[in-house]
């Protein structure tokens, strides 16, 4: 692994006093339910969470003009959504402690997709299914994680230059709907001839001729990790940001006071794009699913390292923001955005048969279906359906349809169809927040749409991907009739994209004339709603004739480096306490008199993994992957956790295996 230095542009850089930013930055954790929860992103009910290999982590940045005071706020969390839900809560909070600072227009709040992580923090059913209902700590954890990102990047703020750079990387994405993208007019398919979407972009913070920060954005699905792992993952953006925090910058989690260094790896438009390289079967990549993620994550980290060599753009011109929200069941978009020169409208949201199939490539979902013609579904579409309806079947032929959202969201609400759209703008640097997963032509509309109206270069205009709510994907309206993955995922119709242009060219013509952006129908405020609540633990006890802590497996005498190191403990529920600020796991050295840290449960290197025994004994067994450059030397694991009496009351618990050798490679 190379790294890159941080120290190199020095001589090239004006003063901080000149600098026309004031940035703060932050990173908290943000670690949700760490056992027994239902993952999000597979939509498999038996993936459920035991244990972690790397955390969760929220990133905040503020960038502040400091002409105009205006600022915008970019949270980017190790998910795989961002629900209205969680939006809610995070903009409350930071009402109640900034004022009118931060508001939904200046904040925004986008998802690596990582499918490595717990679910259950939805308001909308359709995302609670797996998770057995809503889940509070998972909620907490990840409102309370960002929250507290953006306090440490409130406190940092600091005068900064702000440089944007842009590269290409070839070989950590793959096109896994080719048939759909081939579909597309040639000016399209053109502009991506390799059927990816190269462009990797790089925002990076510097003070005293120094990055200090940096916000990369580049498409590729977080799903390097399969639907049989069940520890939770950063995935291969976790593990950039991991990477260059961590093993580069020397990054302390625990450290008090503002990061030494915090590096982003944000999505753009991913929606057709695999890290899956060679588009393998899906049985075939659990054997491999760390290495993946390691090696997806390593490129995407050296494509924006290397960026650090290219002096790039200095950034002026202060910051802008507008956002709306957009009923988009019923859109009506006319001819300059249709394509055919008609006016269209959108419909109530269909969840397709093709959407049911899961994505074939990375991750099948429901062994009934399958992407493209499903044909007992699509007759009863065709023949009942749009038969009935020919206002339907012209929103949303030839999709067959599995669950009809909008119908259903009359009884209770299974999915948000009040979504917000945004544009954000940092000097040259245009953002377009859209609540979906976008089809890199689709994202390449948007970005042409807002480039034209703005007079900026499309390379500077970016597609925020997975941004302030879920909205499923988002296809051209040709992709949308080949009925892939994507397009059954489409929601409200073929003329959904349309719509979103329509939306996006409305803020940027505001944005560019300086006129406010209408709030349109913002949605409810459903946390009231939220009945079927999974129970919590109700008793934690140690093995017969053990005690909290004890070692039940030791670890050998001694290893070498690439060697695994392994202690199994008696432990307890990890939900009781999810150590956020802290670890379950620590790897300790000696060093004189005393054991110093050498890593913990945020590392690539370690993993933390829990088992029920019984009915309320638990087994943890902590194991770390000792790096080729481990100094030789008496090392020991050590657990942390927390333990649940019949009556409730939560202690600390503990343990120490014995110690053993590292011997020098």
């Amino acid at each position: 692994m190379t790294a890159h230095g941080s120290g190199s542009h020095a001589d090239a850089q004006p003063r901080d006093s000149d600098a026309p930013y004031l940035v703060g930055r932050g990173i908290a954790d943000a670690t949700g339910g760490v056992a027994e929860a239902g993952m999000m992103g597979y939509a498999k009910p038996d993936q459920r969470t035991s244990g972690i290999h790397t955390r969760q982590r929220a990133r905040s940045f503020v960038i502040q003009d400091r002409e105009t005071d205006d600022r915008v706020l970019l949270i980017v969390m190790d998910s795989a959504m961002i629900f209205d839900s969680e939006r809610q809560a995070v903009l409350k909070g930071l009402k109640e402690r900034y004022g009118d600072l931060y508001g939904e227009e200046n904040v925004m709040i986008t998802a690596t997709h990582s499918h490595a992580g717990p679910g259950g923090g939805s308001h909308h059913a359709l995302y609670n299914v797996t998770t057995m209902g809503f889940r509070e700590e998972t909620f907490r954890a990840t409102t309370e994680g960002m929250l507290k990102s953006v306090a440490q990047a409130h406190e940092d703020l600091a005068p900064s230059s702000l440089k944007l750079t842009h590269g290409e990387l070839h070989n950590a994405s793959v096109n896994r709907s080719k048939e759909a993208f081939d579909s597309n007019p040639s000016e399209d398919r053109d502009f991506f001839p390799e059927g990816i979407d190269p462009q990797t972009s790089l925002l990076r913070i510097e003070r005293e001729g120094r990055p200090v920060g940096v916000i990369n954005w580049f498409p590729t699905h977080n799903t390097s990790m399969t639907n049989t792992n069940t520890l939770i993952s950063g995935d291969n953006k976790g593990y950039a940001a991991l990477h260059w925090e961590r093993e580069v910058e020397k990054v302390d989690y625990h450290a008090d006071g503002p990061p030494k260094f915090v590096a982003a790896f944000a999505q753009t438009n991913t929606g057709d794009l695999s890290p899956n390289l060679d588009l393998a079967p899906p049985e075939e990549l659990p054997a491999k699913e760390f290495e993946n993620t390691a090696k997806v994550g390593e490129r995407q980290y050296e494509a924006a390292a290397k960026q650090l060599d290219d002096p790039g753009r200095a950034l002026t011109g202060g910051v802008d923001s507008r956002l709306t929200h957009v009923d988009f069941s019923d859109v009506e978009v006319s001819p300059e955005f249709t394509g055919d020169g008609q006016t269209h409208r959108t419909c109530g949201a269909m969840y397709g048969t093709a959407a049911a199939a899961g994505s074939t490539e990375d991750g099948p979902a429901l062994p009934v279906f399958q992407e493209g013609e499903n044909p007992f579904f699509d007759w009863i579409s065709h023949s009942i359906l749009y038969n009935a309806s020919p206002e339907l079947k012209e929103c949303q032929s030839p999709k067959g349809v599995l669950l009809p959202l909008g119908e259903m969201n009359k009884i209770m609400p299974w999915m948000q169809e009040e979504l917000p759209v945004q544009l954000l703008r940092i000097g040259d640097l245009h953002l377009i927040g859209v609540a979906n997963e976008v089809s890199i032509v689709s994202g390449l509309r948007l970005r042409r749409t807002v480039a034209e109206i703005t007079g900026s270069d499309v390379k500077d205009v970016l597609v925020a991907g997975h941004s302030n709510a879920y909205g499923h994907y988002l296809t051209t309206p040709e992709e949308y009739d080949k009925q892939q993955y994507e397009g059954g995922s489409t929601m409200f119709g073929r003329w959904q994209l349309p719509a979103i242009e329509q939306t996006a060219a409305d803020l940027a013509t505001r944005m560019r004339d300086g006129r406010p952006s209408p709030d349109g129908p913002k949605p409810p405020d459903l946390s009231d709603k939220q009945i079927i609540r999974p129970p919590g633990v109700v008793l934690d006890s140690p093995p017969l004739g053990r005690k909290f802590g004890d070692v039940l497996t030791q670890p050998e005498a001694s290893y070498g480096t690439g060697q695994r190191a392994s202690a199994v403990f008696a432990g307890a529920h990890p939900n009781n306490g999810l150590q956020h600020g802290g670890t379950y796991l620590t790897v300790e050295r000696k060093d004189g008199e005393r054991w110093a840290r050498v890593a913990d449960d945020g590392d690539w290197s370690t993993r933390f993994e829990w088992k029920r025994r019984g009915v309320s004994a638990s087994h943890t067994t902590l194991s770390w992957d000792i790096p080729a450059d481990t100094e030789p030397g008496e090392y020991r694991i050590r657990y942390n956790g927390h333990a649940k009496s019949l009556t409730g009351t939560v202690t600390p618990i503990e343990g120490t295996s014995d110690s053993f050798t590292v011997e020098g490679s």
